[in-house]
């Protein structure tokens, strides 16, 4: 049965859920995504943390960790292992279908404590790749500025990577560089440039979320608000354009090289004054994935319109970011605290998650 999920990668844009869970893959939830046209799977810490919260449904394999280990880290990690397992092996055949190795891939984090420290995210991202052990994982690192050599470095040893807390167009154009830079590494040592790709995971709700309070702060300018989030992402596809195009680019291309995709992150609406499929449906064009929580995935199925958006307007996205200066909102400002934040949320996550295996593990011994 066709979905608008399907309608979507008609479009050139692969849906893929932001959401991971135990029960989420054992009980074929995932599994009946996939055959509606979901094409993979990105996960957080904030996701983990949830799923782990939730019930007893890792209570079992807890005390069997528990059992040899007592590092919270290590113990999420053996968790985690097997969820990102699991839902790899059930987006296999999507991953061998794809001719380009453009879809069916899962996404797991490394810490988020270590968003500053480049060599830590090196070593991390390897002990994920070997951990997880299947070559449709993406590993997550954060494009703050000591994660860019963390991307070339990794992408240079082969190991493929979802760029993730991206909010300017600077910083994109240089996760973007620094794969590229990677790529040519790889190639110069004789690596298979068709085992390695990346995204580049722009987040989308947020900005307009800074943008918008900004505006209420200084008062007035409702007519632009809500409109920068969509304007950057347009013009940050733009960016993916011009990189991956080109001689230089080709070269790459014809020696197994495939482009950094434009992944649009956090794109639930935060504002219900907005569409609550806003950022899906304005941001659709080709070679680029949408990854949605459950609840933006199911309202899209349910009400979202497919039709090439993403191209469109790309002058009128130039003059939004002319009216937001003229207005006073300083987007450099804006998307230097966003990645902050970011980073602050997704470490802070971490650490509950932490505390709530060390909360699990006292319940367990006292049952």
């Amino acid at each position: 049965m066709r979905t608008p999920l399907h309608a979507l990668a008609e479009h050139g844009q692969s849906p893929w859920v932001d959401y991971l869970s135990r029960r989420f893959v054992r009980d074929g939830d995932l599994a009946e995504l996939v055959e509606r046209g979901l094409a993979g799977v990105t996960s957080n810490p904030t996701i983990f943390q949830g799923a782990i919260a939730e019930g007893d449904y890792y209570d079992d394999q807890l005390r069997e960790v528990l059992a040899t280990e007592t590092d919270p880290k290590e113990v999420f990690l053996a968790i985690a292992r097997e969820d990102i397992r699991y839902a790899c092996d059930v987006l296999r055949p999507v991953f061998d279908r794809s001719k380009d190795t453009r879809d069916g891939w899962v996404s797991l984090e490394v810490d988020p404590q270590l968003a500053n420290d480049t060599q830590a995210t090196i070593d991390e991202a390897a002990r994920l790749h070997r951990m997880i052990d299947r070559p449709n994982l993406f590993v997550k690192i954060p494009g703050t500025q000591a994660g860019l050599p963390a991307i070339e470095e990794t992408i240079a040893s082969g190991i493929p990577v979802n760029v993730t807390l991206l909010f300017s167009l600077e910083r994109h154009r240089s996760a973007a560089e620094a794969y590229l830079r990677g790529l040519r590494r790889l190639r110069d040592n004789g690596g298979d440039l068709r085992s390695v790709t990346s995204v580049a995971s722009f987040f989308v709700s947020r900005v307009d979320t800074e943008a918008d309070r900004r505006l209420d702060a200084i008062g007035g300018h409702d007519e632009i608000k809500g409109t920068l989030a969509i304007a950057n992402a347009k013009l940050a596809y733009r960016t993916y354009e011009e990189l991956f195009t080109g001689a230089d680019w080709e070269e790459l291309a014809a020696a197994g090289a495939s482009p950094q995709r434009c992944l649009w992150a956090s794109t639930s609406t935060k504002n219900p004054q907005y569409s609550d499929v806003l950022y899906v449906e304005e941001l659709i064009g080709p070679q680029t994935v949408n990854t949605m929580t459950r609840e933006t995935l199911q309202d899209f199925q349910d009400h979202g319109r497919v039709a090439y958006t993403l191209e469109r307007d790309v002058d009128e996205a130039r003059r939004t970011f002319d009216r937001f200066a003229a207005a006073g909102v300083d987007y450099d400002d804006v998307t230097a605290v966003l990645e902050r934040e970011g980073v602050d949320k997704f470490a802070a996550s971490f650490q509950k998650l932490f505390d709530e295996i060390t909360h699990k593990r006292d319940q367990l011994v006292r049952t």
